[in-house]
């Protein structure tokens, strides 16, 4: 029995001895088989540079493919290259001195940027030429009807930079593509304009058309709207004049219509306060 055992151990210890040194054997034949095969890839990429220039595009293209791909809601955020074509905004240096002056005399009384005063203020030239209108008056109009916010509206729905009864005058905005175009400072001016030269031509006089601007034509009193316009009109001449007077920052709202809006009305009083929101509508 024990020479039985010994002969079995024996032979399992062959056995083990056999299997390292194939495997030793296998693993050496092997690295050496990789390093003829990475030699002789070496030496025919070396003869061939259009199979190197295939093999260099086949590796980028895989690790291209392996790349970690940016997370898709990234995009969400990137910015337009053509945003700057809705972008209200000029430089003030490429505007003739008058104009620059008034634009950087408003924009430090009404705490505004100067880039998008300027664009307002060379479309209140231009229209000043195109209606006779002085252009002074045009910007005295928005500085006191919204301190030169094209979104203000007030508690009776006049609405951008003039302050214009949009319900009003809606079909004035229709070429320009309906009334959300009343927060297009531009649009909302040109509307403005229009509305300014009915309300002078109604009246016969340009501080009789102020009140009807301001729908105060029917009162005795328009809560003094005329003269605020006339007094910022004149300040505006003086800075085109080249004789701008010190800049006193107005902490006032934008202008609000003189229609009684808290306490209920008699019935007169609200036929009245129907006419004067009309303005020039009827």
């Amino acid at each position: 029995m024990k020479q039985a055992l010994d002969a079995t151990a024996r032979g399992l210890r062959t056995f083990m001895s056999d299997v390292v040194d194939g495997f030793f054997e296998i693993t050496h034949n092997g690295f050496a088989l990789v390093g003829l095969a990475i030699v002789f890839a070496a030496l025919a990429l070396a003869a061939r540079p259009d199979l190197r220039q295939s093999g260099e595009e086949q590796l980028m293209g895989w690790l291209q493919s392996r790349k970690p791909q940016p997370v898709a809601a990234a995009a969400e955020f990137e910015l337009e290259p053509t945003a700057i074509e809705r972008t209200t905004a000029a430089s003030p240096h490429e505007l003739p001195k008058q104009q620059a002056a008034v634009a950087y005399w408003l924009s430090k009384k009404y705490r505004v940027a100067a880039e998008p005063l300027a664009v307002l203020v060379s479309e209140a030239f231009d229209l000043g030429k195109r209606t006779k209108l002085d252009p002074t008056l045009i910007l005295a109009i928005m500085a006191v009807e919204s301190s030169f916010n094209p979104f203000a509206q007030s508690q009776v729905g006049a609405q951008g930079l003039m302050q214009v009864m949009t319900r009003v005058h809606g079909e004035k905005y229709e070429s320009a593509g309906g009334t959300l175009t009343a927060f297009d400072p531009v649009t909302n001016m040109r509307v403005g304009v229009k509305v300014l030269q009915e309300c002078i031509a109604r009246a016969g006089s340009l501080e009789g058309g102020l009140r009807f601007y301001v729908g105060a034509a029917n009162l005795t009193d328009d809560g003094g709207y005329a003269s605020k316009v006339l007094a910022e009109h004149e300040r505006l001449r003086q800075v085109v004049a080249g004789r701008p007077p010190a800049v006193n920052t107005p902490s006032a709202a934008p202008r609000q219509n003189p229609v009684p809006v808290v306490n209920p009305a008699p019935a007169k009083q609200q036929e009245a306060a129907s006419e004067r929101v009309a303005m020039v509508g009827d």
